[in-house]
């Protein structure tokens, strides 16, 4: 496997084992000589991560999803511009947890066009798409249960749908994690499973529900075939 140069991303929702797989995917990269690059979305920059506590802190009910999503993307310039670009030129393989795949699942499902997400991602970051994205699919109540936080059914409340948003962050406050809606996260699902069809870059679905070492096998091999 060659790795020098390339630009995965691990995506998924939360209890889908994303940090796990990208610990294994960055001890395999050293273990054959190769240089890891680690990044997160949004964030990764003294600058996204200013976006990432106003995304954090600010009551998203009240955040149109395109001022939203221009936010997010906003994040990344920064991030492709500061670390992604030049870790690849130094032959350095970036692994990042979540990118633009993300937002097509979340902010899709807060009903933003994906084809509008996918512009304005072209926008942001130019021609620097992922070499490869794994999608970590795991049922929404199974994610629920493995973090220990409460699933509701969706209400008509857009606050109830713009909370759920939170979920792409690893460090959002719980009680607000906890009034994402179920249905909400089950379009999330649904998108993220269709992103093979409509993402500009390659992307591969694997099943989370597992072990995480039947996991990281299939993780391993969508790997190994990206960078043969």
């Amino acid at each position: 496997m060659e790795f020098g140069g390339k630009f995965i991303v691990i995506d998924g929702p939360d209890g889908s084992g994303k940090g796990t797989q990208l610990e294994r995917l960055a001890e395999l990269i050293e273990f054959h000589g190769g240089r890891c690059r680690r990044a997160r979305d949004p964030g990764g920059t003294a600058i996204g991560d200013r976006i990432r506590h106003v995304l954090l802190g600010y009551d998203l009910s009240r955040m149109d999803p395109h001022c939203e999503t221009l936010l997010f993307m906003a994040s990344r310039a920064q991030l492709v511009a500061e670390v992604v670009r030049p870790a690849l030129q130094a032959g350095q393989t970036v692994l990042c947890d979540r990118f633009i795949s993300a937002t097509c699942a979340y902010q899709g499902a807060a009903g933003m066009s994906r084809e509008d997400i996918i512009a304005l991602g072209r926008l942001a970051v130019g021609d620097t798409w992922p070499h490869l994205t794994i999608v970590l699919d795991l049922p929404p109540e199974v994610g629920f249960q493995r973090t220990g936080r409460k699933a509701h059914h969706a209400r008509k409340n857009s606050m109830d749908r713009h909370a759920g948003q939170l979920s792409m962050f690893d460090d959002a406050k719980p009680d607000a994690m906890e009034r994402r809606p179920l249905e909400f996260h089950r379009r999330v699902r649904q998108l993220f499973r269709e992103l093979p069809a409509i993402y500009p870059a390659p992307v591969v679905i694997v099943d989370a529900g597992r072990d995480a070492d039947s996991v990281w096998n299939d993780v391993k091999e969508a790997v190994r075939r990206a960078t043969d």
